[in-house]
């Protein structure tokens, strides 16, 4: 009778306890992923501003403005921010 009871109820709430883990797993490295292809978009964004920076500079404040707006979503760091900003004041 007690095997009955273990088997019937241990081993199901085991695996569901498993399944949880690995979905928290999974939606794990989906965000990691996700995070990546921000941060991908957002080095893409920085190094186009700073292409066109050389061959416009009458547009350095909507350039800015860009730069800003991407820290504020918290796409770029204040590092980032920091280093894009001096590149685009410095030439």
């Amino acid at each position: 009778m007690e095997k009955i009871i273990f088997f019937g109820l241990v081993i199901p709430i085991m695996a569901y306890v498993l399944y949880l883990g690995g979905m928290a797993i999974m939606n794990g490295f989906k965000s990691k992923e996700a995070n990546r292809a921000e941060k991908e978009e957002a080095e893409s964004v920085v190094k186009e501003i700073s292409e066109t920076s050389d061959e416009q500079s009458s547009n350095l404040s909507d350039e800015l403005t860009k730069l800003n707006d991407l820290k504020e979503k918290g796409i770029i760091s204040q590092e980032e921010f920091e280093k894009a900003k001096n590149k685009l004041l410095n030439n």
